[in-house]
């Protein structure tokens, strides 16, 4: 059996399975979660006088999402297949279905009604269970390619989206 990072994983059918070491797209993904924590936990900082006035509801899905963002560098930098992997992967996981679930709730930026990033919400939905899934049945590859779509797709490029057009954190981060 070849080893990877310690943990044994056969060559089956002539074919090397992927490492299990970061590849630079990971850790490009690892450190923009990192910076993008950082852009929020700025905002918030330099929000503070309109704190009162932020509904129950977004604190709620701003801490979900700043969970998931800091628990994506551990996840993508950290060793796999190892409890501590799992175990996060899985804070992870019901993190980002929580931040799902409560941004159905916000609606203030679309006069009442849903917007296109509600998409991602419900791709992020279905998807992470997915997820959980493949990591269940021992899918690595089909589990790395979900979780490195729902980092770049429901996180990063969703979470990017919450500063322009005059959104709360983008108005508290350039205020």
């Amino acid at each position: 059996m070849k080893t990877t990072a310690g943990i044994a994983r056969p060559i089956r059918n002539g074919v090397r399975p992927r490492p299990l070491s970061p590849t630079t797209f990971e850790r490009v993904l690892a450190y923009g979660s990192i910076l993008l924590l950082c852009a929020v936990l700025v905002a918030i900082v330099r929000g503070h006088s309109d704190w009162n006035r932020v509904p129950v509801l977004v604190w709620l899905h701003i801490a979900t999402i700043g969970l998931s963002l800091a628990l994506t560098p551990l996840l993508l930098l950290g060793r796999r297949g190892v409890r501590r992997h799992r175990v996060l992967g899985y804070v992870w996981v019901a993190s980002m279905c929580a931040t799902a679930l409560l941004s159905f709730g916000i609606r203030s930026g679309n006069r009442g009604g849903l917007s296109a990033i509600h998409i991602l919400s419900a791709i992020t939905l279905t998807q992470a269970p997915v997820l959980a899934w493949h990591a269940h049945l021992h899918r690595v590859d089909a589990h790395r390619y979900t979780a490195l779509s729902l980092v770049a797709g429901a996180l990063l490029v969703a979470g990017f989206f919450t500063f322009p057009f005059g959104r709360m954190l983008g108005r508290w981060l350039l205020a």
